[in-house]
């Protein structure tokens, strides 16, 4: 075939197979049979092997990627990925319209979308291309997922338009592809997925995307990043873009005048869900009006537009056969009822938590009972009530033990505390919890090394306490079952990696009774670093906001502890860095910025800076920086190439600064 054949011909199948992608697997409406799809499929893979520069990224037959990834790279969201508040009720609906409402001072139209039980993406274009897509992660830092992404079929390659554009959604794993996936797990004696949000997780994280290609997952489309280079003033107009766009929106969204209607959508899918081919956890309820949204703005965590009405828990009956204890880092004793399996919200459940002692003498439950169970949330699963009128009178009293099941060590109760505790600090369940704690994705983060893993270490005695970690060989970790050369050098890596981490990771992951992720965070910017914080004073711990009476006596004790002092020693021995190195808080003196207060919008090309160094130079003098110019918006710094954002401010009479100016101020 000559070149200039291939080029036509080339261009010819790859619009016709898009064609048929696009109705086969958005529309649901396929033209053609699977065989023809699959011939055309193979002639342009045979053109494109023939002449290799005429393959691109959005070529159909770039969906399965031929590499297999070491690791995710992290992303940061240009936009954070917030979350939603919560309803459970007719009242808390009410309760968020009635504070809509309120703030806007007007009558309020919704859009109400099904939740889908999946994974959060976002998903980013330029001119037209998929370049990048990512999971929602905490919301500020995802992992890149491109090349699984790709295997969706309902995620275009490029778009209708040649748009640059960032948009949100949920990829989920049809009710289907799930049954199947089991199936074939279950033939091959391998554990199941406990339920198909999992499933769709698991399959997205996998390093191979020829795995992902496998799982027959899909997507709804259901937000754009920023709505400002659109030209749509509606959050359902929004939703039409993204159809026209070629991108999969879910069709059952329905716009309601009111919040009775918005109750009435409700009430149809809390009896319709069982029939959908896909699962969701609740009802997703929008201000359609972008300009209102911009007027009610956002809380830290969630939006004050939006909120998710959550589906009544399922709730089922079964048999308590038994009461096992578990130890926890802090030695608490949690008692948990073991069950006969039975299905509850789509998984089966053997196992809930009882919490403590006082909890089961309180719902009077005893052994070999009948008990209502339930997922808080759909997710956890717990024991509602005991079935009184159906005991036989064979039930047993349930006694909490007087010494530790891992230690033997004597419980006690300390006072103001319902739980049972075990005080051994070398008692091995507190040691191992310890270990898994530190390792944890909001502690020090060390890919590769699970609960599992921490498990083995610990039982062939590899690792004693969280120094040991950072003096594991190579030679030791192969030994270990599932553990090959490629997974022992990516564990290797990612401890190495980890004694870069800013010192709020470290005092977190120690496990301080009382110190959380966020006090961890404060006194690691207070004191700056770890010998400084040694050496505070009940004082001067308390002098700071949010540090409270009890948790400066628990930091107190905690260095005063010799064994404390000498892991920490240990860990500097092993290279761990011991002081924070992540952004200031806003200190006083930087009040003195002009900037102090405003609230500021960037836009355009920055030549200097890029957007996160100016956006956390701002937050440092005090500025609060946001993603759209509204009449609120104090100053925007306009970059080259600014858009309709200058535009707005412009005619909204808003002040504008150019980089330079900036610039001017940061070096004040």
């Amino acid at each position: 075939m000559e070149r200039m054949t291939a080029e036509k011909r080339v261009e010819e199948l790859r619009n016709l197979l898009n064609q048929y992608n696009y109705e086969y697997h958005v529309l649901d409406r396929p033209s053609v049979p699977d065989a023809e799809y699959d011939q055309l499929m193979r002639e342009l893979t045979q053109i494109e092997e023939q002449f290799h520069d005429l393959i691109t990224t959005d070529s159909p037959t770039q969906r399965v990627g031929g590499e297999v990834l070491s690791a995710f790279e992290k992303v940061e969201h240009r936009i954070p990925m917030l979350s939603l508040g919560n309803a459970f009720n007719e009242a808390d609906l009410r309760d968020f319209d009635r504070r809509v409402k309120q703030a806007v001072g007007e009558e309020v139209e919704y859009v109400c979308e099904l939740k889908i039980d999946g994974l959060a993406i976002s998903l980013r274009y330029e001119n037209g291309l998929f370049i990048q897509g990512a999971t929602r992660g905490d919301g500020t830092i995802g992992e890149d997922i491109t090349t699984n992404l790709k295997t969706i079929r309902s995620i275009p390659l490029r778009l209708k338009q040649e748009f640059s554009i960032e948009v949100r959604g949920e990829a989920y794993m049809p009710k289907k592809s799930f049954e199947k996936l089991n199936l074939t797990k279950e033939e091959n004696g391998e554990e199941p997925f406990a339920n198909p949000r999992n499933a769709a997780a698991g399959s997205l994280r996998q390093l191979d995307s020829r795995i992902a290609a496998s799982r027959n997952l899909d997507t709804f489309l259901y937000a754009i990043g920023d709505f400002s280079e659109t030209g749509v003033s509606t959050h359902s107009d929004g939703l039409d873009l993204l159809e026209n766009l070629g991108f999969k929106v879910n069709k059952e969204r329905e716009k309601c005048a009111n919040i009775d209607e918005v109750l009435q959508y409700v009430q149809k899918w809390v009896e319709k869900r069982p029939n959908l081919p896909y699962e969701i956890d609740g009802i997703v309820i929008k201000v359609n009006s972008l300009d209102q949204q911009k007027e009610l703005g956002f809380t830290a965590k969630s939006p004050r537009w939006a909120i998710a009405y959550k589906f009544p828990a399922e709730e089922v009956v079964t048999k308590l056969l038994d009461i096992e204890l578990s130890v926890g880092r802090t030695g608490v004793i949690t008692p948990t009822a073991i069950l006969e399996p039975v299905r509850v919200a789509g998984t089966k459940v053997q196992r809930a938590s009882l919490h403590n002692e006082d909890l089961i003498r309180e719902k009077d439950i005893k052994l070999g009972d009948y008990v209502v169970i339930k997922k808080a949330g759909d997710i956890i699963p717990e024991v509602v009530n005991v079935l009184v009128e159906r005991r036989t009178g064979e039930e047993q009293e349930f006694l909490m033990p007087s010494h530790c099941p891992e230690c033997n060590s004597d419980l006690v109760r300390l006072e103001g505390e319902v739980a049972l505790r075990c005080i051994n600090p070398k008692c091995p369940a507190q040691i191992r919890e310890g270990l898994i704690h530190f390792v944890s994705r909001n502690a020090m983060n060390i890919d590769g090394l699970g609960e599992k893993v921490i498990s083995q270490l610990f039982s062939h005695q590899l690792i004693h306490d969280v120094a040991d970690i950072y003096h594991l060989q190579k030679d030791q970790l192969l030994e270990l079952e599932r553990m090959g050369e490629k997974s022992v050098n990516n564990l290797l890596a990612a401890i190495q990696q980890s004694k870069s981490n800013s010192l709020e990771k470290l005092l977190f992951g120690l496990g301080i009774r009382h110190v959380g992720a966020k006090a961890a965070k404060t006194l690691a910017q207070q004191f700056g670093n770890m010998d400084v914080l040694i050496s505070a004073t009940r004082d001067e711990l308390t002098s700071i906001q949010d540090i409270g009476e009890k948790m400066a006596d628990s930091i107190v004790a905690y260095f005063e502890n010799e064994e404390a002092r000498q892991l920490i020693d240990e860990l500097k021995q092993a290279g761990l860095n011991m002081s924070y190195n992540g952004p200031m808080p806003v200190q006083a003196e930087s009040m003195t910025s002009v900037l102090a207060g405003k609230t500021v919008v960037l836009t355009g090309k920055l030549e200097q800076l890029n957007r996160n160094e100016a956006k956390e130079k701002l937050e440092a003098l005090g500025a609060n920086v946001t993603g759209s110019v509204s009449k609120k918006t104090d100053l925007v710094i306009a970059g080259a190439d600014a858009g309709s954002k200058l535009a707005k401010a412009n005619e909204l009479g808003i002040e504008v600064w150019d980089e330079e100016k900036m610039l001017e101020e940061f070096n004040r």
